[in-house]
């Protein structure tokens, strides 16, 4: 992964949906979380979820984090849908 981009992970359900579990992608500077979903959903398809669709969590580095979290090259993001208990 070069030092412009952003490691990119799906997990759960998600990666069933999305038929992969990794991706590399560019890291613009000023990126947000919520940027970095507004751009995967407009993939269309499956990916559209990731904007209109069910909850998703996100992780920066393997912290929790907001939409709003700042990203930037050579992260690693990971979404996966909320953990729900029973």
């Amino acid at each position: 992964m070069s030092e412009q981009s952003l490691n990119v992970r799906f997990f759960a359900r998600l990666r069933e949906e999305l038929g992969t579990e990794h991706l590399t992608m560019p890291a613009p500077a000023g990126q947000t979380a919520a940027d970095l979903l507004a751009t995967l959903a407009k993939r269309g398809g499956p990916w559209a979820q990731l904007n209109t669709g069910q909850p998703v969590m996100i992780a920066i580095n393997q912290a929790m984090a907001k939409p709003q979290s700042a990203v930037s090259a050579g992260d690693e993001v990971a979404f996966f849908p909320p953990v729900t208990g029973g």
